[in-house]
């Protein structure tokens, strides 16, 4: 599977995020406290990366398909990427009922957010392409 430029940027933003997590959660807690965070803001960054593969796979998709087709598939595609994320989230959530810090939860709070974070980095990217 051969991911578009575009995506690639995105995983590399996604990439690049987690050290300077970690590196905050280190630097905050001070101690081996940080792992929980580190932990979590890993499982977020992972669902970011496996959601930009998910959209540029259905990015390529949906453009050999007809209108009708298209429109249905993309709302299914949104909406798998909406489950996957609240499945992220909610999982860490009741992480504290078995035992794990709630650091989880904030962790994969941010890991997801980063996602956000690669979208807005590519419209900046994208708008400095096509300018130049």
């Amino acid at each position: 599977m051969k991911l578009s430029g575009p995506a690639l940027k995105m995983i590399w933003v996604l990439l690049a995020s987690l050290p300077l997590l970690t590196g905050g959660a280190a630097v905050f807690y001070r101690s081996w406290a940080f792992l929980p965070f580190a932990g979590g803001a890993l499982l977020g960054i992972a669902l970011g990366i496996a959601k930009v593969i998910l959209l540029d796979r259905a990015a390529k998709k949906i453009a050999t398909m007809d209108a009708a087709r298209a429109g249905n598939y993309a709302r299914a595609q949104s909406f798998l990427r909406f489950l996957l994320t609240a499945l992220v989230l909610a999982v860490p959530a009741f992480a504290n009922r078995w035992g794990l810090p709630i650091a989880v939860f904030w962790g994969a709070a941010a890991g997801v957010l980063v996602y956000q974070l690669a979208v807005y980095s590519m419209r900046l990217f994208i708008k400095k392409e096509d300018n130049a």
